[in-house]
């Protein structure tokens, strides 16, 4: 029996950071279908049996990191369309970054805003309802000026790539990107080597 990543999110009772790490430490075998994981229900239980201690009725939920771990980067994401915001939060998870997704600017702002959010690096859609990144930046900038930004657009125009750059930008993608280009693009915004 195959497992989906979001019923194996909810069988364990962990995050999608947590599930890839696993993955990526080979701790929980996992097959690529498409753009999608699946994962054998008798290998996440073989993983949660050696989790258990002798005795014990119940395997516990792995650990979950208390906090960020030191030297990890959080990166927020916003893009309205959901399946963007889902293949850069697993690019960029894979890459063992912190990630958070929000759909539109005014989310964006609202995590900006919270303290308890100490946000490295933001990666924004260029066109949004309501307030498009260009409009978002300026905000962020009065913020958080010293935040880098990494606009991706579908609909790049000569006039929108000189605006983003006039305003700081720390890199400009143009959709479709691959993920070496995204990967890339993050690592040189926050000043680190680039994920393998």
């Amino acid at each position: 029996m195959f497992l989906t990543t979001e019923e194996v999110l909810e069988y364990l009772q962990v995050n999608l950071r947590t599930v890839y790490r696993l993955i990526k430490a080979g701790k929980i075998p996992a097959v690529r279908v498409g753009r999608q994981w699946r994962f054998r229900k008798r290998d996440i239980d073989a993983w949660l049996d050696g989790q258990r201690a002798p005795g014990q009725n119940r395997p516990p939920s792995p650990p979950e990191p208390a906090g960020r771990p030191a030297g990890q980067h959080h990166i927020l994401v916003v893009d309205d369309e959901a399946s963007i915001r889902e293949l850069l939060a697993k690019t960029l998870a894979l890459a063992e970054y912190d990630v958070d997704t929000v759909a539109d600017g005014n989310s964006a702002l609202a995590r900006l805003r919270d303290e308890a959010l100490a946000c490295d690096l933001a990666i924004v859609d260029l066109k949004m309802p309501d307030m498009d990144g260009l409009m978002l930046i300026r905000q962020v900038k009065r913020l958080r000026p010293e935040l880098p930004v990494i606009i991706i657009t579908g609909f790049s125009t000569e006039v929108s790539a000189i605006e983003a750059v006039n305003l700081g930008v720390a890199g400009y993608l143009t959709k479709p990107f691959r993920v070496p280009q995204v990967l890339a693009a993050a690592a040189k915004a926050l000043g680190v080597a680039p994920a393998a």
